[in-house]
């Protein structure tokens, strides 16, 4: 054989080398498709059970605290037992901490205490305990 011969058929080689590569590439990228969607997917899947989670533990961090703040879970319903809207001070003995803070949060002294006068007392109480604990010893 002589070099001349040998060009063309290396060059021959070389072109049905790549034509046979082609489909192998194809499903590799095919493959590597496929594999990618599947971990997308278990990807979406983990987001919706870590959703799932966080929302039971707010659910029950929300009931914990009901529980914990010494109302025993009482609502202001159940508390109001005369269903004027309003707690009475009679009405308000059956709760410690409510019976306590009763003279404060009725601002308007009128020995009956509205949803819109207790949620201020609430949050005149938070904002100063956040007051206290943002610039201690000044």
């Amino acid at each position: 054989m002589t070099i001349r011969n040998r060009k063309p058929l290396i060059a021959l080689i070389v072109a049905a080398s790549s034509v046979l590569a082609i489909p192998a590439m194809a499903q590799t990228a095919q493959q590597s498709a496929a594999q990618a969607q599947t971990q997308a997917a278990q990807a979406q899947q983990s987001a919706a059970q870590a959703d799932q989670a966080a929302d039971a533990a707010t659910g029950a961090a929300a009931q914990a605290s009901a529980q914990a703040g010494g109302g025993g879970g009482q609502t202001w319903a159940s508390v109001d037992t005369d269903g004027d809207g309003a707690i009475s001070k009679t009405e308000a003995q059956v709760n410690a901490g409510l019976a306590q803070v009763f003279d404060q949060a009725d601002t308007n002294k009128d020995g009956k205490l509205t949803p819109d006068e207790y949620k201020a007392y609430v949050a005149a109480q938070q904002g100063a305990a956040a007051g206290g604990n943002a610039a201690p010893g000044r």
